[in-house]
């Protein structure tokens, strides 16, 4: 096995997929906060939030676009660098992607069309609902994306057919309801919100540092803040419930999200700061928090959270009822139609183990002949790199509780204080737009870091997922993404920041008209004072 391949395939997809999620969570959130904002248009007629539902449009658009450029390479990478991941589990795995591009994306792609250019063809009402249905496609395509990737994480739904050696689906019911996609989906769209409400509290913050356009700037800063107080709670409450759910089906990620080299008395406590040491197998200058783990994974005092000691332990044992899942399965191969019932019914005892076993094959061609060694070896691999998720965690989690702050203190002066803001206040929200995106990338690394070695956990392990390919093959292809994404990130920044400094430039006329005679309203009844006065 040629692990060059494996890293620089590996190292590929991640490119990729970091890359592709700078575009997601914008166009997660922006499409619910410009729906909610053409909501208000309808129902109040104001020509202002008609104008904000235009320009920060336009922004979606330009996120949205960039956002399906980079998507589409990522579903080519599985027919590119991870076929026999693909033959292996493409039953299973290739139905939601399937779903997703017929029911999510087209719906989405279709009224995307219809929101842009149907202002002056569609009704107030239908126009609305066009820019709700194009919310809709957008958080039913993070669905079924997550649900394919949730079924990596905690593989249910599905059995290995040892005659036609590929997963196959037993119940996609099962695979819908996936408690780990089911967490993460919600988890994954309360962050994009997060990450929109922070982007349009920012930029409308430099709008009032600026002293221009100050009304839009004021709506859209109040909207942002009353949706992004409620997402960023709420991204905290489900990302316990994600927390939860590692505990109870990927403990050792639970373990090095941790760095609990060996199990604790319950509760388990929680490292605030520490410097994990794989070597030494030890987290050194450790800061703990007592009790805190424990309720975090376990929801109790009593239960138990494993440490990666037991757990490489475990492995040894799953590796070993692996082997004779492995056995039986070659005798299977040999002679198809004579094979024994007795050899079928000894894979069926076994066979959730064969994903351990297979993870000989980095240090043999017939795990059946693995040295003690060689099994020693490959139950350490299922430890992972314990450094950058523990840290990975810890940032994305103190940026989580940073947000639900900025978030209320913004909230309080648009709903309190007659929206005046501290000149110190918007700085930091505009020096805060960066730090949602931040968040996100290490969420996914805690996610899909935390599963190695496994391309579907405790199924089929990474480095037999890969294609045969060369290594210049692969090394070509890398530097052409990079490059090609590199330009993309460049376009999407310079585009952004054109129409940001350009502010709104539609309806313009008509708001301001609007906005005076309401002045003049509001003097006639005394509401608010004359320039005399």
């Amino acid at each position: 096995m040629d692990l060059d391949i494996v890293e620089l395939s590996r190292l590929q997809f991640a490119m990729t997929a970091m890359f592709h999620f700078l575009f997601v969570p914008l166009t997660l959130g922006l499409s619910i906060l410009v729906a909610i904002m053409e909501t208000v248009y309808v129902m109040t007629d104001r020509p202002i939030w008609r104008q904000m539902t235009k320009f920060w449009g336009m922004l979606f658009g330009i996120n949205f676009v960039l956002g399906v450029a980079t998507g589409l390479t990522m579903e080519f990478q599985f027919g590119m660098n991870w076929s026999y991941f693909s033959h292996y589990v493409g039953d299973v795995f290739g139905a939601p992607l399937a779903i997703e591009g017929l029911m999510a994306f087209f719906l989405e792609a279709t009224f995307v069309g219809l929101f842009f250019f149907g202002w002056d063809k569609l009704s107030k009402t239908a126009h609305c609902a066009v820019a709700w249905l194009v919310a809709a496609g957008s958080n039913f395509s993070a669905l079924w994306i997550l649900i394919a990737n949730g079924w990596m994480q905690h593989p249910v739904g599905a059995r290995f057919n040892p005659d036609t050696m590929r997963m196959e689906i037993t119940s996609f019911y099962e695979v819908l309801t996936n408690s780990v996609a089911q967490a993460k989906f919600v988890h994954t769209v309360s962050a994009g919100y997060v990450c929109a409400s922070v982007f349009v509290l920012g930029v409308s913050a430099w709008y009032l540092l600026r002293g221009r356009h100050i009304e839009l700037a004021k709506r859209s800063m109040t909207v942002a803040a009353s949706f992004g107080l409620a997402a960023s709670l709420s991204v905290v409450v489900l990302g316990d419930e994600s927390g939860y759910d590692a505990g109870l089906n990927q403990k050792m990620k639970m373990a090095a999200i941790e760095a609990m080299w060996e199990t604790e008395p319950a509760p388990a406590s929680f490292t605030l700061f520490g410097i994990p040491d794989q070597e030494e197998r030890e987290t050194k200058y450790a800061i703990r928090i007592p009790w805190v783990m424990g309720l975090i994974g376990t929801r109790s005092l009593t239960e138990q959270i494993p440490g990666i000691d037991n757990l490489v332990d475990q492995a040894h044992q799953k590796i070993r009822s692996g082997i004779v899942a492995y056995d039986a399965l070659m005798k299977i191969q040999a002679d198809r139609e004579n094979v024994p019932q007795t050899v079928r019914d000894t894979f069926r005892t076994h066979e959730d183990d064969l994903g351990h076993a297979l993870l000989l094959l980095r240090y043999t061609d017939d795990p059946r002949m693995a040295t003690e060694a060689q099994i020693t070896q490959a139950a350490n691999d299922t430890v992972p790199q314990v450094f950058p998720i523990f840290w990975g965690f810890r940032i994305m989690v103190g940026l989580g509780f940073s947000f639900i702050l900025l978030m209320a203190f913004f909230f309080w002066r648009s709903s309190f204080c007659n929206q005046s803001y501290p000149r110190w206040a918007l700085w930091i929200a505009v020096i805060w737009i960066p730090t949602p995106w931040i968040a996100a990338e290490m969420g996914w690394i805690v996610a899909e870091y935390g599963r190695q070695p496994w391309t579907v956990d405790g199924v089929l392990p990474t480095a037999l997922s890969v294609s045969h390919l060369t290594i210049q093959d692969v090394a070509l292809t890398l530097a052409g993404f990079v490059t090609f994404y590199s330009l993309l990130f460049i376009v999407e920044m310079g585009l952004m920041l054109k129409y940001i400094r350009k502010g709104p430039t539609e309806d313009v006329e008509e708001t301001e008209d609007w906005t005076r005679r309401h002045e003049a309203r509001m003097r006639g009844t005394g509401t608010i004072a004359t320039p005399a006065e």
